[in-house]
Order: C-alpha cells, then structure tokens, then sequence
C-alpha cells in the first residue's frame, strides 16, 4: 500500500522527526551507562590476601603429661624439670610416690625368681649326695642282717631238726622196750613227751626263720625303693619345678610394668612449657595434667579462616604473622589445612564480629629465624594474612 504525498503534512513530518531523536537519544544514553558500569567494574580492585585471627603453637601442637587410674596414684613425689628445660623423648619428667613401694615389690619378685631357679636345679640334679650314700649304706647293712639271718636261723632250725632226730630216736627204744615189758609204760610217755616237744621247736624254728628273713628283706626291697625315688629325676618333678620359674618370671614381669607406672616421660623431644603440678601435690585437674610440653624449635600459626574464604587457600602459599606481643613481621607458609569445620575459638577485640562463624583451621609453618622469636609465646594470639 503507498501513502499519498496529499496525506503527508508539515505536522506529521514533525512528529516523526521527534521520535527519530528521542530514539536516538535513548539509544546514546544507555550505550554510555553501560560502558561506564563496565569500567567501573574493571577498575575494582581484587583482593590479594585472606586475614584471619589464630593462636601460636609449637609443632605436633602441646601435649599434656598426666597419668592414667592404673598408675596406681596421682600424688606427684618429686619433678625433675623446670619451665623451660628442654627434653628428649623417654626422659623421666616426674616420679609418683608410688615408686618406693614397687621398687620394693619387684626385689621380691626377683628373689621369688632365684628361689624357684634354685628349686629348679635341685630338681634336675636329684637328690643330695649324702642322702644317696647313706641310704646305700642302709641297703648294705640291710642286706648284710639278711645274710646273718639266714644264716642263724638255719642253724636253729638244723639244732632243732637234730633234737627231734635225737627224740624220735629214744622214743622208738623206749617203745620197744616198753612192748618186751622191760619198763613202765610212764618211762614211754616221758620220751614221747620229749619227742613233742622237740617237734614243737622244729616246728617254731622253722615259723622264726621264715618270718625273721621275710622281715629283713621287705625292710631291704622298701630300702632300694627308696634309693631309686631320691636318685630318679622324674620329668613330672622338673615340668613342676619350670612351671613355678616362668610364674615368677611372670611376676617379675608385672612389678617392672608397673614400676614403669611410677615413671612420667615425655613422649617425645620437647620443650617444658608449663609445670602445673609441684613436687608432692597432688594431680588435682587431669585436664592440666602434670606439665605440658611442646617442639618449640618449629612453631606454627594456626589461623582460623572463614568457611567462605576456605576456597582460596592452598598449600604452599606465603604467609605474613602479627601481633602486639612481637615487633615487625614474622613470615611463614601454608603447611596444613584443615579437614573439618567448627566455630570460631580465637575472638577479635570487635564487638561487631561474629562470634558464631564458623571457621576452617590452617596451619602456617614459622621459618627458622620466625620460629626463634616467639619459641616462649605459645598460645598467643595472632592476626594472619595469607597471600592469594
């Protein structure tokens, strides 16, 4: 469709115009509101460092020296350090009262040791030689009775035989006689008693000699028994006698550990940072512990940075440490960061702050000569500025 030229007039003409330059005009102004923004925006400066308060500690953090319910006392008898002292790992830091009485337990149990080693010999060397010989001399003399036995009581019983031969004899004479009328019948009867009566001897000689010889070699047989019980070293004897060694060994064992018990060391080289605990009193806080001790030849800054700000901190990086305790600046590096979020522990002077943030722990390691200045200020507060 074409428009007339006849349509077309002077205000018409005007109007267009007008909104044409309005146009215009918008399209310049915004173009120039958004170039400013961008070199507004391009002129922010970016921020190079993370600032966080933090605490001062020596390397692997203070350890507390205390003790356990089975050391057995919590009465500290003597300290053999002072603040300050510096320490090797297994040294003894403090003695517990209880040490007398187990030094003097672990003597026994040492002599029970000897005792039963003693016991032990004995027992594999068998009996004593005098009891050995003597015992001999009893099995000889024994044997010799036997001997002087048999031989007496042979003799009797041959007396005895004899006797009755003789008995029997005159009583067959008599009794011949006696058939032929030659003599009284009483005269018979008075060698017949004769002959009972040496039948009654043989008969007794014989129960003697029996009886006196079975004696005599029960006593001799009950002898040699003996001899070989003492003289024999029965396995079963020695198992005993080593059972009753390792048992003492056993106990020897258990006084030295708890002996040890009496002992406070340090766990490692260190520093005595702090004694809580005097010569003679008693471990009233175990929280505190007896002393506390720490590496102070490498001391470390731990710096409590925002969860926020976590994600810019990395290992390695450069580190610049402050406070009014110090002049100047200590320098240090970024050397562990923490695996855990948790509320802020180190609180500024600012009433505004936070005091609920939550905050991640980096640990920035002092150089050497940083780590000289404040080897005797740990747990001060520090202001940290991480190089981003």
């Amino acid at each position: 469709m074409q428009i007339s030229p006849r349509i077309i007039n002077p205000v018409t003409i005007g109007v267009i115009s007008a909104t044409v330059i309005l146009g215009s005009t918008s399209i310049f102004f915004l173009s120039s509101q958004t170039s400013q923004s961008s070199v507004r925006a391009s002129d922010t400066p970016k921020a190079n460092k993370i600032t966080a308060l933090g605490r001062l500690e020596p390397e692997g953090e203070t350890i507390k020296l205390s003790v356990t319910e089975s050391s057995g006392s919590t009465r500290v008898s003597k300290i053999l350090v002072k603040e300050g002292d510096q320490v090797k790992s297994g040294q003894v830091v403090a003695i517990l009262d209880s040490r007398d009485r187990r030094a003097s337990a672990l003597e026994q149990a040492q002599e029970d040791v000897k005792v039963a080693e003693s016991r032990l010999a004995q027992v594999e060397a068998g009996a004593k030689s005098g009891e050995i010989q003597a015992q001999k001399a009893n099995i000889s003399r024994l044997e010799s009775e036997l001997s002087g036995q048999i031989a007496t009581q042979a003799a009797t019983v041959a007396s005895s035989e004899a006797e009755l031969r003789n008995a029997e004899a005159e009583y067959q004479r008599y009794q011949s006689i006696y058939q032929d009328g030659a003599i009284s019948a009483s005269s018979r009867d008075s060698r017949l008693l004769t002959l009972q009566t040496a039948q009654a001897r043989l008969r007794e000689a014989k129960a003697s000699q029996e009886r006196t010889i079975a004696t005599v070699k029960d006593q001799l047989k009950e002898a040699k028994e003996t001899l070989n019980r003492i003289a024999e070293v029965r396995p079963v004897d020695v198992q005993v006698a080593r059972a009753e060694v390792d048992r003492a060994i056993a106990s020897v064992n258990q006084a030295e550990a708890e002996l040890e018990l009496s002992y406070v060391r340090a766990p490692r080289d260190g520093r005595i940072l702090k004694i809580h605990t005097k010569s003679g009193e008693v471990i009233s806080d175990q929280k505190k512990g007896i002393a506390e001790i720490g590496n102070t030849e490498t001391m470390y800054a731990v710096a409590e940075v925002y969860q926020s700000d976590i994600k810019q901190v990395k290992m390695g990086q450069a580190a610049i440490i402050t406070s009014n305790a110090f002049t100047g600046e200590l320098k240090g590096v970024v050397d562990q960061i923490g695996w855990q979020i948790a509320k802020q522990d180190v609180l500024g002077t600012d009433p505004a702050a936070d005091q609920d943030a939550r905050v991640v722990e980096v640990k920035v390691r002092l150089s050497p000569e940083a780590s000289k200045v404040v080897k005797n200020l740990t747990n001060l507060q520090l202001k940290v500025a991480i190089a981003l």
